[in-house]
């Protein structure tokens, strides 16, 4: 019998943890649970380590619950690998460091939360951080390369096989925080990565209630001592984000594709209005020409698109960003919109629109990252023409 395909799997993969008839999973609060009375059930952790880890029976919330063991098991099918759940993003990534201990890690602009934890941990161990672009002499056995694609904030997408084989090459290995390219889009497995990280706040949760990590890797060792660490970090996901998870990863697929191909047409008529002869009189792409600088999305990146449409096959990815030519239209424009709320994060059912400098001081104050929700695209083109004309007719 061949394989589900990935929606059906997002539907049924956790479908033998059903204890219940309940067709909605239902929540569980407890964080303690009852032994066996069967004798033959008991064994003492020293014998067996990870005896506790049968999907169906738990011993105390920290090690594993009902709530994140579904949500694991769904991303687990999803992610091609063994998955483990945390707090948060950063916390997925403070436990891949943990576990790696590396001496050195290679790392490019990306998403400033992720040098933070770096700082933090080079405070502690000596962790040396390299660029992205260092040559492959300077990594070591033991080594990191952390690649983020596509990037945080500008959409863009690197060659994740071309990094898999620089780490490789010296026995270091490849993270890639796959947040931006969800299920669907891109599997960092197939290109020689050997963790994936993700920011599961966003599109895994996709509707802008709950905060979550994931690792994954397709070393069954390696998860079972990641699982080890989680419990002494304990920065477990608790059961209510879990089960919000499992919600949200029912729709993943539809709201992946939908939101991506509004992306995709967006960035398509901002492009086409950037690089048009302007008519007569003040057209509309008049008007995107007065206000926008450039835009930066994977979709543009023409002359990487021979190993770009291998990677990324259907779609590429819901987020772009938007350099406008003046810092004071940049601050503007998000309070003209009405379909885009002036937010930060992404990834979830409605469209946001950022002013990055109000999050992340190493950005262009002039640059707003936008993540495209599940509107009709072309009420979101509308909303962001009315919003440049009305910043012209002010200036």
């Amino acid at each position: 019998m061949k394989e589900p395909g990935s929606a059906t799997l997002a539907l049924h993969a956790d479908d033998t943890l059903n204890i219940v008839s309940d067709v909605a999973p239902p929540l569980h609060l407890s964080t303690t649970y009852r032994y066996s009375d069967n004798l033959e059930e008991l064994t003492a952790r020293a014998d067996a380590p990870h005896s506790s880890l049968d999907s169906k029976t738990h011993i105390y919330a920290r090690l594993t619950a009902p709530n994140p063991t579904r949500f694991e098991t769904i991303l687990s099918a999803l992610l091609h690998g063994h998955a483990l759940s945390y707090t948060s993003g950063l916390a997925a990534l403070h436990a891949a460091l943990v576990f790696f201990n590396p001496r050195r890690i290679s790392i490019g602009d990306g998403y400033h939360g992720c040098h933070g934890v770096i700082s933090l941990l080079s405070r502690l161990t000596g962790l040396e951080k390299l660029d992205l672009t260092c040559p492959a002499d300077q990594l070591d056995a033991g080594d990191l390369i952390l690649l983020e694609t596509p990037v945080n904030p500008h959409g863009t997408v690197f060659n994740i096989e071309k990094y898999a084989e620089k780490a490789h090459s010296r026995g270091a290995y490849l993270i890639v925080d796959s947040t931006f390219g969800p299920p669907g889009l891109q599997d960092p497995f197939t290109w020689g990565a050997d963790l994936v990280l993700h920011s599961g706040s966003k599109y895994f949760g996709g509707h802008s209630d709950l905060l979550c990590g994931i690792l994954a890797t397709q070393r069954k060792s390696w998860w079972m001592k990641l699982l080890d660490d989680r419990l002494y970090l304990g920065n477990v996901m608790g059961n209510m984000e879990s089960w919000l998870g499992v919600r949200s990863l029912r729709t993943l697929e539809v709201r992946v594709q939908r939101l991506s191909d509004n992306a995709a047409r967006l960035v398509s008529w901002l492009d086409g209005a950037l690089n048009a002869q302007i008519q007569p009189q003040c057209d509309d792409q008049a008007v995107i020409q007065a206000v926008v600088h450039n835009i930066t999305h994977a979709s543009l990146q023409k002359d990487d698109m021979v190993w770009l449409l291998k990677q990324m096959p259907s779609g590429f990815g819901p987020v772009f960003s938007i350099t406008l030519k003046e810092e004071r239209f940049a601050l503007k424009l998000p309070g003209k919109l009405r379909f885009f709320h002036h937010a930060t994060s992404l990834g979830s059912v409605e469209s946001l629109i950022e002013w990055r400098a109000m999050s992340d001081k190493s950005v262009d104050r002039k640059l707003l990252r936008v993540s495209v929700g599940l509107e009709n695209w072309e009420d979101l083109r509308d909303d962001l023409l009315e919003g440049f004309k009305s910043i012209l007719t002010e200036h």
